[in-house]
């Protein structure tokens, strides 16, 4: 998965989504949650106030008397957190009563704080109490008696906030743990849903190389209802291809035809002259047709080049080319010799192919003394193992070329040595078709004495 492929795109799009929406849910959570706790606390703290005030009351008449049975058992463990007391105001002497609990001591009232009572006339505040506990306190104003009598009283609970923080935390942990788990597995099914929702692109991408690679003349695979008219519309394309390159190799073989034949007669009747016009006519008859027929070579390697799903594999070519060349060399007693891969490919025509070989071979069997050598492998201009070029490399052991020849030696028509038969095309022919197919023919000495060709051209994967 590259960071430029749509797999990637949409991993990271539904992990930035996860990563935006699972805290915010989750502080939404633990705010709701935090919020629910927080206001059950407050309200077992108000039930716990009324129960003492009421019990206090019943227990008393002009000042209050002890509660006898407020319901919770934590007043009664020194030191528990949960504390009720019941304290005298404005400085006037009155009993002082508390909790078990509190051992004598005594809890910090919001009054003395200057906190405000709600609507009920109940006041709350986070304090901190006996042994630095933090303590969430309620505390309400009684007056008992009446009259002169009347003296008011602070009667007070308070409960330990270390029982809402320890539930908040474990709260916080599982709902934390829940939704790392939550979105490890969104991000699992987000991936499973792309692999398999993208798999039939991997199919077109299999079907395409099958084309291309020669295997296959159309897209023939089974796709989704969204993704098949591509199919369609790219069989329809190589279908266009195809007929498009039969066009042009028609037209080109009509046109050979029809300027072919008119030259032949036209040199023939100029031949059977021996005027100077005729010479004249004759010999610019020849080079008309030597240019048509470059030009023609030409029209039809364009009519091939990049056609889609044209391979040849070069060891065959290769071998029918030697044994056609050890019968036409055989006074010459020369030794060939092939090394070339059996899957080596060419991403090309295989007539293109044996015309480069062809030309190769027997320039190099003409100048040879005693063996032709031809070596096939593949290349990784890049570095990464990845073969993308076939170099194919034809060496002799004649005379080879000097360096005034090797600087130019590949001119159409040019002939370096006069005393062999040939047109002096077939390097030219080589370089235009290898450059065709946007590879390259270099020549340099041979380590065997004689030229090296080394003919660069695409491999087939």
């Amino acid at each position: 998965m590259t960071t430029n492929s749509l797999a990637f795109r949409l991993f990271a799009t539904a992990a930035a989504w996860n990563l935006l929406v699972l805290p915010i849910a989750g502080a939404i959570i633990y705010s709701l949650y935090r919020q629910e706790v927080e206001t059950s606390f407050d309200r077992r703290l108000g039930v716990l106030l009324t129960v003492v005030l009421s019990d206090t009351i019943d227990h008393g008449d002009v000042e209050p008397g002890s509660p006898k049975d407020v319901g919770e058992p934590l007043f009664e463990v020194t030191h528990s957190g949960w504390y009720w007391q019941i304290k005298p105001l404005d400085d006037k002497p009155g009993r002082l009563l508390t909790s078990r609990s509190l051992t004598g001591l005594t809890i910090p009232l919001p009054s003395e704080h200057g906190v405000e009572p709600n609507e009920r006339e109940v006041r709350w505040a986070n304090l901190d109490g006996p042994l630095e506990q933090k303590l969430r306190v309620a505390e309400t104003i009684y007056v008992f008696g009446e009259g002169k009598k009347a003296q008011r009283y602070s009667v007070a609970v308070a409960g330990t906030l270390g029982e809402v923080e320890t539930s908040l935390y474990n709260f916080r942990t599982r709902l934390t743990l829940a939704l790392a788990l939550a979105g490890i597995g969104l991000l699992a099914v987000t991936l499973f849903q792309i692999r398999f929702g993208l798999f039939p692109l991997a199919k077109v991408e299999k079907g395409l190389a099958a084309v291309r690679s020669g295997e296959a003349t159309r897209l023939d695979v089974h796709l989704p209802d969204e993704i098949e008219p591509l199919q369609q519309e790219l069989n329809a394309l190589l279908k266009s291809n195809q007929d498009v390159v039969e066009r042009a190799r028609t037209h080109v073989g009509n046109l050979a035809h029809a300027l072919k034949t008119p030259l032949a007669v036209i040199t023939n009747e100029a031949r059977e002259d021996s005027s100077p016009l005729a010479r004249k006519v004759a010999e610019q008859a020849q080079i008309m047709a030597e240019q048509v027929n470059l030009y023609l070579d030409r029209a039809r390697m364009a009519a091939r080049i990049g056609v889609i799903g044209r391979v040849t594999e070069v060891r065959p070519v290769s071998e029918s080319i030697i044994r056609a060349l050890e019968r036409i060399y055989r006074d010459k007693h020369l030794s060939f010799s092939m090394d070339c891969p059996p899957g080596a490919r060419f991403q090309g025509e295989r007539q293109d192919l044996e015309e480069m070989l062809g030309n190769l071979l027997d320039n190099a069997s003409k100048w040879a003394r005693t063996k032709v050598i031809l070596a096939a492998a593949s290349l990784s201009p890049a570095g990464n193992g990845a073969g993308n070029w076939l170099e194919i490399r034809v060496d002799d052991d004649g005379p080879g070329l000097t360096e005034e020849q090797m600087a130019d030696p590949i001119i159409r028509g040019r002939r370096l040595d006069e005393t062999k038969p040939g047109s002096g095309l077939g390097h030219s022919i080589v370089a235009d078709l290898a450059h065709s197919y946007s590879g390259k023919l270099e020549l340099a000495r041979s380590e065997h004495g004689g030229l090296s060709a080394k003919l660069t051209l695409p491999l087939a994967a």
